[in-house]
């Protein structure tokens, strides 16, 4: 019975965020839910919000009104107190920069030798700097690699070069994961040095007047039509006072053949650039090429918001557990092949923010309120670099010194019961060995990630946080599915990565198998009530680089 009336309530939900509106969303909150988390819940708020009237979820969006319409009631229904203040809601200021494809040009030459490249199929180029045009004209570009400054490893890509005005042409991750060599940064596993985001930050402070990143498949760890999708239209940031003056005017992508024919032009191969790249002392190239740019720009200025409700702690409020989850996603953009324009992103993150609602329901449906408040905060922007994170980072609603611990949800498990789970920076702090406990407690183990190399620990919302010195947890599903194995997990994670990440094709599915992500948000949901019921605090591992910001925030000892 439960079955069939959650499908009735599911197809009036869709219906009314269909119709539009911004009060689509609250409209389609009403209904009442299962104190318990269920598979059943968690698929109905994924189908609202990963619905085509939510447009794909961005930043300052009518689908933008619509899911904070749908949240807010959601708190106020299970009798969540406002997080902020009287509100909900907590105001993100951005700014929206949308280069004109049409008039997006970059041109690589060697004297009279010039190559125009196409704009989404062999480059993708934009601006940081808030304004309506941006050019860079006749730089000179060298090859540094990695574009890597790294003093703690012996490290410096930068070394004895003056690039300031100039392009630098760089490979995206690190040495670490070319090699596989454990000595050298942290081996397969991704640093923060191999970021995209990295890269361009250190492009500016050298003083480059553009930086490009090679794009390869396997590095990168998604294939290029996630480059395309993820930085054509609107690429939002936090309203500055400077504008971006800071960073370098211009900042991209190539294809992998396109660095080919770039390197070739200056007699040498994209196996030899490797090579090269991979020596210690590896010293900065000049190639010869020049490099011209230019973007047009719509400059918009906006509001996005991160929403926050709370459970008040019976005896010591002051200190809170934090759940979070991002809301947004990309909106709209290119049409794939059938024509679909609407990136309805319901792995990722429909289905966190489903988690963080589930999680929410059961702690305000308990009999007694726990020792600790419980935040429950669904931020904004992820998918434009984390910038609702960044953003409550710097206007903590908890001070980060009374904040026990964060657990983000970025993307549920939808392959079905696993027998283990997966850590995201295995080895950080003393929340893994809590999550073990409670995965023991469930009959699973917990594994390290299979994949270290694409650097995912970096790429979510907990990273903000790890960065002030918050304790953070930070799961993917497990690979090793209860009914299917190991090598039928992986597949499937990768045919998602390759055919549905940050595409339209990222829809809600009732093939999904949500019992795992029902046994996921149950870990999740005992290691922060034990946090909130307890005089807990969680440590940083004495090795981990965001230890000291923990110590500087609590004390010598951390708080401990």
């Amino acid at each position: 019975m439960r079955t069939a009336v959650t499908l009735l309530f599911a197809a009036l939900l869709l219906a009314a965020c269909d119709r539009g509106g911004p009060d689509a969303g609250k409209e389609a909150a009403t209904t009442q839910l299962s104190p318990e988390i269920t598979a059943d819940d968690i698929a109905r708020h994924v189908q609202v919000l990963a619905s085509d009237g939510f447009e794909g979820r961005a930043p300052a969006s009518e689908g933008e009104k619509k899911t904070l319409a749908y949240l807010t009631a959601q708190f106020e229904a299970m009798g969540l107190a406002p997080g902020n203040g009287t509100s909900y809601l907590q105001e993100v200021p951005l700014v929206a920069i949308t280069a004109d494809p049409k008039t997006a040009r970059a041109r690589f030459a060697k004297g009279d030798d010039v190559r125009d490249l196409a704009y989404l199929d062999e480059m993708m180029i934009w601006t940081k700097r808030v304004r309506e045009s941006v050019d860079v004209a006749n730089s000179d570009v060298v090859f540094v690699g990695y574009g890597i400054n790294a003093p703690e490893y012996g490290w410096n890509d930068y070394a004895d070069v003056d690039v300031h005005g100039k392009t630098v042409l760089m490979f995206v991750n690190d040495p670490g994961f070319a090699t596989g060599d454990p000595a050298l940064f942290n081996g397969k596993a991704m640093t923060y040095y191999g970021r995209w985001t990295y890269k361009y930050e250190e492009a500016a402070r050298q003083g480059a007047a553009a930086a490009i990143i090679i794009h390869e498949t396997e590095p990168a760890a998604y294939p290029w039509d996630v480059v395309s999708g993820s930085w054509s239209g609107a690429q939002f940031d936090l309203e500055r006072k400077d504008g971006n003056a800071d960073r370098v005017a211009i900042e991209g992508w190539v294809q992998e053949s396109i660095a080919r024919e770039l390197l070739a032009k200056a007699g040498l191969t994209l196996e030899e650039a490797h090579r090269a790249a991979l020596e210690r002392g590896f010293k900065a190239q000049p190639l010869g090429l020049t490099f011209a740019a230019h973007v047009d720009n719509a400059i918009a200025h906006s509001r996005s918001h991160n929403v926050a409700a709370i459970l008040r702690g019976s005896e010591r409020p002051d200190e809170a557990i934090l759940y979070m989850a991002h809301w947004d996603h990309l909106g709209r953009g290119p049409a794939d092949a059938s024509g679909d324009d609407i990136y309805n992103g319901a792995l990722d993150n429909a289905t966190g923010v489903a988690g963080l609602l589930e999680i929410a329901q059961k702690f305000a449906a308990a009999p007694e309120r726990p020792q600790r408040s419980v935040l429950f905060l669904a931020v904004t922007a992820e998918e434009q670099g984390l910038l609702g994170s960044a953003y409550y980072a710097a206007h903590p609603l908890i001070p980060p010194e009374k904040t026990v611990a964060a657990i983000n949800m970025d993307g549920l498990n939808i392959l079905g019961p696993m027998d283990d789970i997966t850590v995201i920076g295995w080895g950080q702090n003393s929340l893994q060995d809590m999550l073990a406990e409670a995965a023991a407690a469930q009959g699973r183990t917990i594994a390290a990630e299979p994949t270290p190399e694409h650097g995912y620990f970096y790429r979510s919302d907990h990273f903000s946080l790890a960065k002030i010195g918050i304790p953070v947890l930070y799961t993917d599903s497990g690979v090793m599915s209860r009914e299917h194995g190991r090598n039928w997990a992986l597949e499937q994670r990768e045919k998602y990565i390759t055919e549905a990440y940050h595409k339209p094709a990222d829809e809600y599915s009732p093939d999904w198998d949500l019992r795992g992500a029902v046994d996921d948000l149950e870990l999740f949901y005992a290691v922060g009530a034990r946090l909130a019921n307890s005089d807990i605090w969680p440590e940083w591992a004495p090795d981990s680089e965001f230890r000291a910001a923990r110590v500087a925030s609590r004390g010598a000892d951390g708080g401990n």
